[in-house]
């Protein structure tokens, strides 16, 4: 899972927690009882929607197997259980056995491109492995390399895409500042982002994924999308699979770079989420930033989220608590205190924000 590990700047942890902080250990202890609740729920879900479905496709392949032993009885039901184990053993490594002669080999250029794709990224579907030993020596190998890599250009890539989305919010804010709140305004600017996202990354290629694979849904199409680029990568469904789609190497070339730009975009989008104090529920099961959450709020509550300055657009950030001081002398042109000004050095100092 790639994004659970994303080293943006959205969140940081500058400080250690309390450990005689029994509230925070008690929220803690909360979130992980919550959480084993979530997973127990989901597993319960899971089994009762899947298992009937699961127990009439097994009722039928048992149908389908008797019939065919009656149909041509001169078969040994034997032999046919050894070749159907073939079947399968050869579509667990990729290897599909109808129509396998027109179809295009698992290690072509475009495949193996989309392979070591999903080996960096963490999708990891799982359809197409290594079957050497030299082969599953190099994909360790290859992704001990490449996936901290991957996380290097995706944060390089998001901290870039950070200025537009940034300059963005400042233009809210010039225009809006004073009709809304800071907290209004940030959540306009996430749901303008997250419409751009859908839009260009799950809108789009929906669109181009139900048009090429004949037996993909719009659902299927969007389901893909988003397991992909979630990293959960489960390989039920795989685009490019089917030997009758043209250009198959180049549309899995298209595919390769979707998947990459798709997952700078939610990179982008988290990072736009969790830079909103008030959505980051991270922070209410941290002790150390629980406790300074209220007061910081107050900070920023009294100034502009987002300026701009002689070195362009600023976003403060959460932990910045430290204003600058500009001395004001009160000759231009002598750097040494006048003896005759009575006025303290201290009452010279002003803070800007």
């Amino acid at each position: 899972m790639l994004l659970g590990a994303w080293p943006i700047g959205g969140v940081k942890h500058s400080s250690q927690p309390n450990p005689n902080d029994k509230s925070g250990k008690c929220r803690f202890i909360s979130l992980c009882g919550s959480y084993a609740l979530f997973l127990i729920i989901g597993a319960a879900i899971f089994s009762a929607i899947e298992g009937p479905r699961v127990d009439k496709y097994e009722r039928e392949l048992i149908e389908a197997i008797d019939k065919f032993s009656q149909s041509y009885p001169c078969i040994n039901h034997d032999e046919l259980e050894k070749f159907i184990g073939e079947v399968l053993k050869a579509s667990s490594r990729g290897i599909s056995a109808l129509r396998n002669a027109t179809s295009e080999p698992n290690w072509t250029f475009g495949q193996a491109l989309f392979f070591s794709t999903t080996v960096v990224t963490t999708i990891g579907y799982g359809h197409v492995t290594p079957l050497s030993q030299t082969g599953k020596l190099f994909c360790l190998l290859y992704a001990m390399i490449g996936i901290p890599l991957t996380l290097v250009l995706l944060s390089a890539a998001v901290e870039r895409l950070m200025t537009p989305v940034n300059w963005l919010l400042g233009s809210l804010n010039s225009r809006l500042g004073h009709l809304y709140q800071p907290f209004n305004i940030r959540i306009l600017h996430l749901i303008i982002v997250i419409i751009i996202v859908l839009i260009l990354f799950f809108g789009i290629p929906v669109a181009i994924f139900t048009h090429m694979e004949d037996d993909w849904t719009a659902l299927d199409a969007f389901y893909y999308c988003f397991i992909s680029l979630t990293t959960i990568g489960l390989g039920d469904y795989i685009p490019g699979d089917d030997p009758d789609i043209d250009y198959r190497s180049i549309y899995k070339i298209g595919t390769t770079c979707y998947l990459i730009l798709g997952l700078i975009a939610i990179m982008l989008s988290l990072n736009v989420f969790y830079d909103i104090p008030q959505l980051n529920l991270g922070q209410l099961f941290t002790e150390s930033r629980a406790a300074n959450f209220g007061e910081s709020e107050k900070l920023r509550s009294t100034h502009n989220p987002c300026y701009s300055g002689p070195t362009g657009l600023y976003m403060p950030q959460r932990d910045e608590e430290i204003r600058a001081i500009v001395r004001i002398r009160p000759h231009a042109n002598d750097d040494s205190p006048s003896p005759e000004d009575p006025t303290p050095m201290h009452a010279k100092d002003i803070r800007i924000p």
